[in-house]
């Protein structure tokens, strides 16, 4: 999709009566079924934040869904500032409601693909850029092009931090065990009532401010879009070919990778 658009946080659904905060904590408990290490991964995202860039960084939150990541920054480093960009309307539209007349936040509606999404930013360059289980939606020529495009928003000295699945190829069979024991703990998660994906979208599909902006995502996204999951060692070396310095994990579950680059 090569449409680009711009929205602020200025004039959102903050008068709907809707309940961001609990959609926000559904969004992650949603999450947190399938990624049981995604707080701590947070976390370490933050620490490195700090280590590399200070405590009032200028951030950009690249697939921002429902400002997860933002919610965090502006919880810890109260003067950040952060612009986030997606191009899912549903998520985007609880993230407006979450963080309306609030200043230090700017949402953007782009598509990631389009080679123009970088022009609709406020800021020529950012301390950090930042990103958490959505370039494994990309297959990896689009992530290898956005790579590109995000060393040139980082500043020298600035860092970029992608959290997602990376897949090693060289360790099948602790993969497939690694898969088959976190399956388990999701069943019996679901048994005992937790949300999954289906169900927390049919959850907004009827919710009266969010069914609108959920029927226009499913015209964005098929359900069999997927990408690919290549290696760490594939990411670290697509972002030194790109423009970065130093590119290493700095956090890893056994299903996750917390990865840094250093420009």
């Amino acid at each position: 999709m090569a449409t680009t658009t711009a929205t602020g946080t200025t004039g959102t659904t903050g008068t709907t009566g809707t309940d961001w905060q609990s959609w926000q904590d559904s969004w992650d408990r949603q999450q947190q079924w399938y990624m049981p290490h995604r707080e701590e991964q947070f976390q370490t995202m933050l620490d490195m934040v700090q280590a590399c860039v200070g405590t009032r960084p200028r951030v950009l939150d690249l697939a921002c869904g429902t400002g997860t990541i933002t919610a965090r920054l502006l919880a810890r480093f109260p003067q950040t500032t952060v612009t986030g960009i997606d191009l899912d309307p549903a998520l985007l539209t609880i993230a407006r409601g979450t963080f309306a007349g609030d200043d230090r936040v700017t949402l953007l509606e782009a598509d990631l693909t389009d080679p123009a999404w970088p022009e609709l930013l406020p800021h020529p360059s950012y301390d950090a850029v930042l990103t958490a289980t959505a370039l494994h939606w990309l297959r990896s020529g689009p992530v290898a092009t956005l790579y590109g495009q995000v060393a040139e928003l980082v500043r020298d000295g600035g860092i970029f931090m992608n959290a997602d699945r990376m897949t090693d190829e060289t360790t099948p069979r602790i993969n497939a065990a690694e898969t088959a024991q976190r399956q388990a703990r999701m069943d019996q998660a679901r048994r005992e009532g937790a949300l999954d994906w289906t169900d927390w979208w049919q959850l907004a599909a009827k919710d009266p401010a969010l069914a609108e902006p959920t029927a226009r995502r499913w015209e964005i996204y098929s359900p069999d879009d997927e990408g690919d999951m290549p290696s760490v060692q594939w990411h670290t070396r697509v972002l030194r070919d790109k423009g970065f310095t130093e590119a290493r994990p700095v956090s890893c579950s056994p299903a996750d990778t917390l990865l840094l680059a250093l420009k």
